[in-house]
């Protein structure tokens, strides 16, 4: 492994200055640096990885052993070591192959509460399943993390397909959050869901409480109108949540890994079973790919070893997601836990420091708003930001269609432009045409150049539908499985959020002049002073 890093360093050392457009001077770059599944396109020949490159990319692949971890984690491995956790996530797509873990087909229990979750679904969505007010025709899902990025993300993605109740979400415990989102509701007509796998997360059983108490105001029975995602059937009877609306999953699901079963209801709700049914079939596709095509042509091995080179091996420390459809607009912010979460670590399987850094920043924004924004920074900063832009063929409006083509024509602009940037030669023609001469023309010149030669990747596809988003969540899923084991991580523990929950926690009575704050540093003192007065 470490020959294979050092290969690749020294690769980098040597091609660092090259311009990417150089690449392109046989004609075969674009073909020869793309690949494909499913009706999906990625392009990465706008980056500096050369055939050279790519081969020792695709070794170091090998090397860490890819093939045999992949083998081991769709088998039901107990991967998640720290744990002591399979991690059996892509089970929920893919229900109808039976998988013995521990002596039992899991896959019979998947079965069930997918069947239960689409009959209640069908219940609420045919108004069979009656608030007490009458038909359902808002849902308000309460969760946090995983519990709300994934499916919130997916519930504006796929708004085309809604036939529904309305889905609604709260997941901060700021308490604007839930009035905000209960504002011109209705309790008599509104179901709440709980997705909480303990039943026990503070923020989401704070929200919990807080819709009960907005729900009995004008509800006989508040209970009777909440549902629950979660394993502890004492604490939702308690809460008072009939165990036939309860839907819990197993604990090799992560939290971030977890909208293609019960998490996945409030998308149900939305789209419905055969809505949700495709997105569950475009994961599933991707696992396939996934586990059949050569690391070469391989999706999700490609953006992995792209990731490692660019992160790695060249030091960007960030990426930017850019999707170029508005309905990806939570893309960035699920693939910000999804990825910093999972290879947000400081040390390997064995506990060893890493002697490199982990996993990137993930940001980003929709285009074309983030044109009007960051793009400054990204074409003309001085620090490299590699970009992977999102973009469908087609639109969903069709009388719209003049939109959607000046949406793709500016994805592939900035595509381009980044490739390309400004020679001071073009700015200094340019300004020149419109009269300026001598330290003046330089000057302007100068504030004109883009440097170009940054690195980007365009993942394109013909139109954003359940089947295609489930393409897409699987890919960065798989993407991210693949350059944990690269780094030696485990990507499936975040013992980085218990920290911050415990010390919180201690905090609460100081705040409420409880407890002294004897122990806590002078600067946390201050703050809980100035918090309490």
């Amino acid at each position: 492994m470490n020959q294979s890093w050092d290969a690749l360093k020294d690769h980098h050392a040597a091609v660092e200055g090259r311009p990417i457009l150089d690449l392109f001077e046989d004609g075969t770059r674009a073909a020869a640096f793309s690949a494909t599944t499913d009706g999906m396109l990625f392009d990465y020949a706008k980056t500096n990885i050369d055939a050279r490159g790519r081969t020792l990319l695709l070794q170091l692949a090998e090397q860490a052993g890819v093939a045999d971890k992949r083998a081991a984690m769709f088998a039901g491995a107990r991967i998640n070591e720290t744990e002591g956790r399979a991690v059996l996530h892509t089970t929920l797509r893919n229900m109808d192959t039976p998988l013995m873990v521990d002596g039992q087909d899991v896959t019979i229990a998947l079965r069930e509460t997918h069947a239960r979750m689409e009959a209640f679904a069908n219940d609420v969505r045919t108004g069979r399943l009656t608030g007490q007010g009458g038909k359902i025709t808002d849902v308000v899902n309460i969760g946090i993390g995983g519990s709300d990025l994934g499916p919130a993300m997916a519930v504006l993605a796929l708004a085309p397909f809604h036939d529904g109740p309305r889905v609604h979400f709260i997941s901060n415990v700021d308490g604007a959050h839930a009035a905000d989102c209960l504002r011109g509701l209705n309790p008599e007509t509104t179901l709440v869901i709980v997705a909480s796998k303990t039943f026990t997360t503070i923020e989401t059983m704070t929200n919990a409480e807080t819709v009960r108490v907005w729900m009995a105001a004008k509800v006989a029975d508040p209970a009777a109108q909440f549902a629950a995602v979660s394993t502890a059937a004492e604490k939702t009877s308690a809460f008072g949540i009939d165990s036939a609306r309860v839907f819990g999953f197993e604990d090799w699901v992560g939290g971030r890994y977890s909208m293609w079963g019960p998490i996945g209801l409030s998308l149900m709700l939305a789209v419905g079973p055969k809505g949700f049914t495709d997105f569950l079939r475009g994961g599933a596709a991707m696992d396939a790919h996934f586990r059949a095509a050569p690391f070469a042509q391989n999706l999700p091995v490609l953006l992995a070893l792209i990731g490692i080179w660019h992160n790695q091996i060249c030091g960007y420390a960030t990426r930017a997601v850019l999707p170029y459809d508005q309905r990806l607009s939570r893309l960035p912010a699920y693939l910000q836990q999804l990825e910093m979460e999972s290879n947000g670590k400081r040390v390997s399987m064995d506990g060893a420091d890493l002697p490199y850094h982990s996993g990137p920043v993930v940001w980003g924004e929709p285009g074309t708003n983030g044109q009007h924004a960051f793009y400054q920074l990204i074409h003309q900063g001085t620090r490299v930001v590699p970009c992977e832009f999102l973009v469908a063929k087609r639109g969903h409006e069709p009388d719209l269609a003049h939109q959607h083509l000046l949406l793709v024509s500016n994805c592939l602009a900035q595509s381009e432009a980044l490739l390309r940037g400004r020679s001071l030669a073009e700015a200094t023609a340019i300004m020149a045409s419109k009269g300026l001469t001598g330290a003046e023309l330089d000057r302007q010149a100068r504030h004109r150049v883009f440097p170009g030669n940054r690195p980007s990747t365009t993942l394109a596809y013909d139109q954003l539908t359940p089947f295609v988003l489930g393409q897409i969540i699987a890919l960065y899923e798989h993407r991210v499985f693949v350059e944990g084991v690269i780094l030696g991580i485990n990507s499936y523990d975040q013992w980085g959020v218990e920290l911050g929950k415990e010390l919180a926690l201690a905090l609460q009575p100081m705040l409420e002049g409880k407890r002294e704050t004897t122990g806590k540093d002078g600067s946390t003192r201050q703050l809980v002073e100035w918090a309490r007065g």
